[in-house]
């Protein structure tokens, strides 16, 4: 009789080892619904669309298995007039370059008439003159060939002219760019050498 309560003992040991597969079978049988689900929506997407023809050819979609919601949609849905329509789901634009954001140039519009309008890596500096209280003032070509008077303190686009001396002019220009951590660095122009 011993003998015999071993194997029993044993044998139910074994047992309890063993996982209930039905929750695997369940999950396996969803996972391959939903794949069949999306392969069919796929090729409906790209398949040309033939009118009523079509729509009698198709088999109905399953529902998804009791006690489990429907799949959501996968980036895009058909659009009314049989084409495939991209919906961007808060996701950014794949096809606008990363490039260049953050740059010299600030945000495009209309841009301020005379120096205020132009920005510092377009002016050059032609001369500079000491004017009868002692000071110093910029001559400032811009790319049109126009030529403006720059006083310390004046406003350009993306910066300010921040002082004057005699052989160069200081300008504080505003960094937009968002992951730097210096929000204005200095720019020094010195007269050009043809010009002297």
């Amino acid at each position: 009789m011993i003998a015999m309560t071993i194997p029993s003992i044993v044998l139910a040991g074994l047992i309890a080892q063993v996982p209930n597969p039905g929750p695997a079978i369940d999950a396996a049988r969803n996972a391959k619904a939903q794949t069949e689900a999306a392969q069919k929506k796929n090729a409906d997407a790209l398949a040309p669309s033939t009118g009523a023809g079509q729509a009698a050819q198709k088999p109905a979609e399953q529902p998804p298995p009791a006690g489990q919601a429907a799949p959501p949609p996968q980036g895009g849905s058909a659009a009314p007039g049989g084409g495939y329509s991209y919906d961007p789901a808060g996701r950014r634009d794949p096809f606008i370059s990363l490039i260049g954001r953050g740059g010299d140039a600030p945000a495009p519009g209309v841009r301020a008439q005379g120096l205020a309008g132009m920005l510092i890596g377009e002016v050059t500096v032609k001369g500079v003159m000491r004017t009868t209280r002692g000071d110093f003032v910029a001559l400032l070509q811009a790319p049109d060939s126009r030529t403006y008077i720059a006083h310390s303190g004046d406003k350009v686009m993306d910066g300010a002219v921040k002082t004057i001396t005699a052989a160069e002019v200081v300008f504080t220009q505003d960094v937009t760019d968002p992951l730097s951590l210096v929000k204005q660095r200095e720019v020094r122009k010195t007269i050009r050498p043809e010009a002297r």
